[in-house]
């Protein structure tokens, strides 16, 4: 598979992992829009939110809870943060391996984007 974060799950890609488990891991974004930005991915591959189907419930539903546990490490939990999933080209995603964004660190903007 020619996929970025497989590629990076696999440890084919280097990354500053900030949680890891067998189904999700947390790493820092290599661009980030905010103070703090790292990304929430399931190491199982799903292109994107239109795959996902009921038997994913249990893995997603690890997401936000690996994001509330990394953002409050990272020291924005209290102040507040942002968390956002793109979902195909309109919707602003670039890779193709669903990821949930979490960014804080900074006041967030309505509407984004």
């Amino acid at each position: 598979m020619d996929c970025l974060f497989c590629k990076l799950v696999q440890g084919d890609i280097p990354a500053t992992i900030l949680y890891q488990d067998d189904d999700v891991i947390a790493f820092e974004d290599i661009a980030p829009q905010a103070p703090t930005h790292f990304l929430v991915i399931p190491k199982r591959h799903i292109s994107t939110l239109n795959d996902v189907s009921d038997d994913d419930a249990a893995l997603l539903g690890k997401l936000p809870i690996v994001a509330a546990r990394v953002a409050k490490e990272k020291g924005i939990a209290e102040d507040g943060f942002r968390v956002t999933m793109n979902c195909n080209e309109m919707g602003g995603q670039t890779v193709y391996h669903i990821h949930m964004h979490v960014l804080g660190g900074r006041a967030m903007t309505w509407p984004p984007g």
